[in-house]
């Protein structure tokens, strides 16, 4: 696609989410729906006009969810990701005043902002950008604190998909083998026929609608079996993540085409725990949380069974989530220890099929990209790829200026597409700064 052609179908996209927000919802901007100063949950107990709940939805709905974002584990049944005993890391600082003041011009517009502004842009909640190792920018914002365990959706996604990666390298997980060989529960699911590689890269054929602004998409019948949203009155359907995932049915063939479903991430959950006989959430504990000097612990939401909402259910704090970022960055490395595989890191990095991603058409923000292992890669000049959640939330990691960029958010707009335009130029922005000597 040509370079005027990606933009103009970037705008559009953009166009279309922000008129579908504004239909929906009256839109404040950054500032306005501050959430410390609309004074959600304060008093003892919180007025009426100021309470959130989980039963009636609230929780979800803009702009009470700026405050939930930071606030996950009140609404959900979770179990924790002990740092244990290890030395915390505490980054070198070396904070620099001269990124607010860099500009770029944002997909679709003839306009630079700067990246102060791009943060107000994108409800930003808290960022951290290390540079060679180093704190040089760290923001908190409305109710987000260095403390806060916010939810970092489907970021998740990619932490289980280094997991897997990680697996295969050590020969424990084989991609090549079927989905059912793993789990014969799955045999009468769309997921039959599909391989482990196909679930890693989200190119199996299932059918699962991950239309967020629908109420009867998959995505949230997928959330309401694992209990991770509201279930209406005389509910009677699956009751757990893994019950859900037979229900699926079949919609095109595997391999062909890149399509991004939650599901495949809570079935490479359950493939994972299979082959290994160890819990998600033990090897997210034993790999990651007890070997990066983690500075606080983490929490996952799980189901009535506890089985973990691996398509996004992690909690962490901001510089937690840098931590890991800068483990990506150091080739799997951490205090000269191997916590990844250099081979894992090095399959995620080259990325995907670049033909499966472009048949899907529906990442115009994000031309020539591709992606592997449940990660986002740029294919840029940089070698920079994402981890990415919806409302904003992302890691960005730009090897070649040794940049990792950590952010939460609570954009009114779930997709990201309509948040890149603002966010993925900034992050290049700052990269080719980096990388300049400055």
């Amino acid at each position: 696609m040509a370079k005027k052609a990606v933009i103009a179908a970037a705008a559009l996209a953009v166009a279309t989410s922000g008129a579908q927000a504004q239909s929906e919802r009256k839109r404040l901007d950054a500032a306005e729906s501050d959430p410390a100063k609309l004074g959600w949950m304060q008093g003892t107990p919180p007025p009426a006009d100021k309470m959130i709940r989980f039963e009636d939805g609230s929780y979800f709905s803009f702009p009470r969810l700026r405050w939930s974002f930071s606030n996950w584990r009140q609404f959900f049944p979770t179990l924790p990701l002990h740092r244990g005993e290890a030395t915390t890391h505490v980054f070198p600082r070396a904070e620099r005043s001269d990124i607010d003041a860099l500009t770029f011009t944002p997909l679709g517009s003839d306009t630079p902002m700067s990246w102060k502004e791009a943060l107000g842009a994108n409800y930003t909640d808290a960022i951290v950008v290390l540079h060679k190792g180093k704190i040089v920018y760290e923001r908190y914002m409305g109710v987000t604190t260095p403390a806060s365990q916010h939810i970092a959706f489907s970021v998740t996604k990619s932490y289980i998909g280094t997991l897997a990666a990680s697996l295969a390298a050590e020969g424990k997980l084989d991609p090549d083998k079927l989905v059912t060989d793993y789990i014969p529960e799955l045999a009468g699911s769309g997921f039959a026929g599909a391989t482990v590689r196909h679930v890693m890269d989200m190119t199996t054929g299932i059918a699962f609608d991950e239309t967020y602004t629908n109420p009867d998409a998959d995505i949230i019948r997928h959330a309401r079996a694992g209990r991770a949203a509201p279930r209406p009155a005389g509910y009677d359907g699956p009751d757990g993540f893994l019950a859900f995932l037979p229900t699926i049915g079949k919609q095109g063939e595997h391999g062909e085409r890149f399509t991004y479903r939650t599901a495949n991430s809570d079935a490479l959950g359950w493939i994972i725990a299979r082959a290994t006989g160890v819990p998600v959430r033990d090897q997210l504990e034993q790999r990651f949380w007890s070997k990066l000097g983690m500075e606080q612990d983490a929490a996952i939401v799980v189901d009535a069974q506890g089985t973990p909402f691996g398509g996004g259910g992690l909690m962490l704090s901001a510089r937690d989530m840098a931590r890991f970022g800068e483990m990506m960055r150091l080739g799997g490395k951490w205090k000269d220890k191997q916590v990844v595989p250099a081979a894992a890191i090095a399959d995620i990095a080259k990325g995907g099929g670049k033909a499966e991603f472009a048949k899907n058409g529906a990442y115009p923000t994000l031309p020539g990209w591709t992606y592997r292992n449940q990660w986002w890669i740029s294919h840029n000049d940089h070698g920079g790829y994402m981890a990415r959640g919806i409302h904003g939330q992302a890691i960005y990691i730009d090897p070649k200026a040794e940049m990792v960029i950590a952010r939460f958010a609570s954009h009114p707009v779930a997709g990201n597409v309509a948040i890149d335009p603002t966010s993925i130029p900034a992050y290049e922005a700052l990269g080719r700064y980096f990388a300049s000597g400055k």
